[in-house]
């Protein structure tokens, strides 16, 4: 395997880490609205990704930094071409950042509303918005002969590309459901367990037609078997997760976005941005790469490097394992 496939295959393991904890990260944001009664509760919810929403996207800053110095052509043309879409994702997760941070700076209740209401908006947006972006990079998009996106933004909203947005969407949110079981206590556990249902079932229809429809147009025989595991651990996850093993069911849901990723990624090779105008011009692993000496460079420092991260980030999870409730607000406030 070249360096540069190897590569290929780091970046695709960013990306997934990234979906993984982003995913119940952007899910709970969705849930402050659809499952929160009140302002504690929403308290709740925001309480248990307080402490790892920004480590969960360090995911994110290295899978852009990797692209950037592993395949500098990729970059060059994702960025030029979904320039609109992603500034709205950049906007949505720095007023995301901002409302974290922000939110209890100030007693007031008004203040405080404002700031939830731009947690529920910008992890609304940007989860729709990562679909849309994926779904486009899949199927294709303007790439002339000298490997630039020529197209509009028109042509990024196309019928596969929005319901990839409301894929991810409506995973991301079931994926909050499940950890929302698993981090809490009493009545909210309850209606995440039911509520995981009904999310739960929206989003294996949308899911399968999404997945089946990637398969019939651009799959292949590595793509087919990250298929059936992403359709079977997505309804396993919804069935475990009314049995109150949301333990099993995180495992699942997990592994339902980890596969789904995995197919977008196993359908691409060893192309990383097709063109829809003509094959020849597609940006693939070998024409978009670094030189070998870069990559071979990149290598030893990720070998290093990661390794620690994820130590770190998996001590960070261990420490702030436990579950909270509506009463531990009061326990703290006295």
């Amino acid at each position: 395997m070249e360096l540069h496939d190897v590569w290929f295959v780091l970046i695709a393991f960013l990306w997934i880490g990234y979906f993984f904890l982003e995913g119940f990260d952007f899910g709970v944001g969705v849930l402050t609205r659809l499952l929160a009664r009140n302002r504690p509760e929403k308290r709740v919810l925001i309480n248990t990704i307080g402490p790892v929403w920004d480590g969960n996207e360090v995911w994110l800053v290295t899978a852009g930094g990797a692209t950037f110095a592993a395949f500098p052509e990729w970059y060059a043309t994702l960025f030029s071409g979904f320039y609109l879409p992603l500034l709205v994702v950049l906007v949505c997760l720095i007023v995301r950042g901002v409302a974290f941070e922000y939110r209890v700076k100030r007693s007031g209740e008004r203040w405080q509303r404002n700031w939830e209401a731009a947690i529920f908006w910008t992890s609304l947006i940007t989860a729709f918005v990562w679909g849309l972006i994926f779904g486009n990079i899949v199927r294709g998009v303007k790439i002339d002969s000298e490997l630039e996106y020529v197209g509009g933004i028109g042509d990024l909203f196309n019928p596969y590309a929005l319901l990839g947005g409301l894929v991810t969407l409506s995973l991301f949110t079931f994926h909050g459901t499940v950890f929302v079981g698993l981090k809490t206590v009493g009545e909210i556990r309850e209606r995440a367990r039911k509520m995981s249902l009904r999310v739960g079932l929206v989003t294996a229809v949308l899911s399968l037609v999404f997945l089946l429809w990637t398969q019939a147009d651009k799959g292949n025989g590595a793509s087919l078997p990250a298929l059936v595991v992403a359709v079977v651990a997505l309804v396993a996850a919804v069935g475990v997760a009314q049995t109150g093993r949301e333990g099993w069911a995180f495992v699942l849901s997990g592994l339902t976005v980890v596969a789904a990723v995995a197919m977008l990624f196993l359908t691409l090779f060893p192309n990383v941005m097709p063109s829809s105008l003509h094959e020849d011009w597609n940006l693939t692993v070998t024409n978009a790469s670094s030189s070998p000496y870069t990559l071979k460079i990149m290598t030893w420092c990720a070998g290093i490097a990661t390794p620690v991260v994820l130590l770190y980030q998996g001590w960070t999870y261990w420490v702030f394992r436990k579950r909270i409730g509506t009463h531990h607000l009061a326990e703290a406030a006295h």
